[in-house]
């Protein structure tokens, strides 16, 4: 056990430093695929995403891919959110298990929008054309428990955005760690998020004719290329901390029907000041469900509540939970999950 200890804590080490930017202001807006950040599954969101140490339903192929070894069920989730400007964010995923040691998942994030017409200046009542966005996450994920406390888990992920007739595509990859300390029901999760290459945009909407010499007639037409830089994924190293205060198992408070969990997530991200997140989880009988989050480094959206039901039809769990976060100004967001595991 001391051997795969020492190896959390290398890796927490190695990711942590290749994470450390200058502190001195904040880089928002530098990096790309920015839906990469709007977190899954209104049970984690109305913990304010403090739910790496959590780690033990099918959202967790998000937040933590080593968790997936924790699911013993095939189990299946779905969110819906109607994000800030009417922009729809969907999310799905399914793990498998394949065996008592190991799992596999899937998952797919979809973010779009209606269609805008395009306005000039020249035509400010607009032109007649439309443009759209949409971007696009494709993900398998593989955990496994190398000990009966530590799992790793690794998530390999396709990441595409498209925004009219320009796209950008590129791999990346998270690793994760769970460690069960098997004291009081304290455990430790560990993620590093979004490591691989860049998006840089290309498409037909970036030729453009040029004409170098306009006093030669042989160079009218000529096609140019405009170009566009690359941007690198919002890479992000969350340490999170869990633990059942109360509850049926070793804890603090034992209880037969009531569980009540505490969660704290620590967030590095390459292109933001670190967040500190904090949630609370209270179920009663593992069938009704109230959730509580507070998020420190935030602008908006600090406070989030939630709550959930879980309930069984012909030997399969049925799931659905509900999160509320209010962003001020921008107005109220809600999240709809539901999820099925058999």
């Amino acid at each position: 056990m001391k051997k795969y200890m020492i190896l959390f804590l290398g890796i927490a080490f190695l990711f942590s430093s290749l994470t450390v930017e200058a502190r001195t202001f904040r880089k928002v807006g530098s990096s790309a695929a920015q839906f990469l950040k709007i977190g899954v599954g209104s049970r984690a969101l109305a913990m304010s995403n403090a739910f790496a140490g959590v780690s033990n339903d099918a959202s967790t192929l998000y937040w933590n891919p080593a968790g997936i070894a924790n699911v013993r069920q095939i189990a299946w989730t779905a969110s819906y959110t109607n994000w800030i400007a009417d922009i729809a964010h969907q999310f799905t995923g399914v793990v498998v298990p394949l065996g008592p040691s190991s799992s596999i998942g899937f998952s797919a994030t979809f973010v779009s929008m209606d269609q805008e017409e395009i306005t000039t200046e020249a035509q400010p009542q607009g032109t007649g054309f439309f443009w759209d966005a949409s971007d696009l996450a494709v993900a398998v994920s593989y955990a496994r428990w190398m000990t009966d406390r530590f799992a790793i888990g690794i998530t390999a992920k396709y990441v595409s955005q498209k925004i009219w007739n320009e796209s950008a595509a590129t791999f990346a990859f998270d690793i994760g760690t769970y460690l069960h300390t098997r004291y009081k029901g304290i455990v430790i999760g560990m993620c590093f998020s979004n490591f691989g290459g860049s998006l840089q945009l290309a498409g037909r909407d970036l030729i453009r004719e040029y004409d170098h010499n306009p006093n030669n007639s042989l160079n009218v037409g000529v096609e140019t290329r405009l170009n566009t830089e690359p941007w690198p994924l919002p890479v992000n190293f969350r340490v999170g901390f869990a633990m059942d205060v109360v509850g049926h198992a070793d804890n603090f408070i034992h209880s037969t029907d009531n569980r009540f969990t505490f969660a704290m997530d620590g967030n590095h991200p390459n292109d933001d000041s670190e967040k500190l997140n904090f949630g609370i989880e209270y179920g009663w009988k593992e069938t009704i469900f109230a959730r509580f989050g507070y998020g420190l480094g935030y602008d908006l959206a600090n406070f989030t509540y939630g709550g959930g039901l879980k309930f069984k039809i012909s030997g399969s769990n049925f799931l659905f939970d509900y999160a509320l976060a209010p962003y001020q100004e921008l107005g109220n967001i809600h999240y709809f999950t539901i999820g099925l595991s058999f």
